[in-house]
């Protein structure tokens, strides 16, 4: 499958609306893309013993979806053919008090997985520039100086996450 179609270059702006919720790529209907998630899932546990033992990468999957949207039940069968013991999940719910305490990356930074492994974060920091955003009553919890609760948090936040994701993808900054 081409995933071009998922991917959005560094800069660029999308809009929602542009994308099709309902998107099947080239699959017909539920059985051709339930074979090809079976050959897929074999696959994915004959390769995931490299990493492993090349103890140099890991692989980050993040799953971002409303409740009820199916996360649970894609970790579970997707990754049904792997090592469990290679994998880490991360259920990002609401933040504990001690995470409460740190800046909102910090629990993600904490959750990342070691080298060799695959982390599965179901949720993530884009919780913090979505339901945040549409609930403010949760910015009051994070205990932040007043001067940081402006409009201005927003693009900060998501400079913030941008430079995250672009320093746990340099091997250099990440490993070095």
């Amino acid at each position: 499958m081409n995933h071009d179609h998922f991917i959005v270059p560094p800069g660029k702006k999308i809009r929602l609306k542009d994308y099709d919720p309902g998107f099947t790529s080239h699959y017909k209907n539920k059985d051709e893309a339930s074979a090809k998630l079976r050959k897929d899932i074999k696959r994915l546990a004959k390769y995931q013993d490299v990493p492993y033992a090349r103890n140099t990468y890991a692989l980050l999957v993040m799953l971002q979806a409303m409740d009820t949207a199916g996360k649970d039940g894609t970790i579970r069968h997707v990754m049904s053919g792997v090592d469990p013991q290679g994998t880490q999940v991360h259920s990002f719910i609401a933040p504990s008090v001690e995470e409460l305490d740190h800046g909102f990356l910090w629990r993600s930074m904490k959750a990342l997985p070691e080298r060799g492994r695959i982390g599965i974060f179901n949720r993530s920091y884009y919780e913090e520039v979505l339901i945040v955003r549409v609930h403010p009553e949760i910015l009051n919890l994070q205990q932040l100086p007043p001067e940081a609760k402006g409009k201005s948090i927003w693009k900060h936040r998501f400079d913030e996450i941008n430079d995250f994701e672009k320093y746990y993808t340099d091997p250099l900054a990440l490993f070095s």
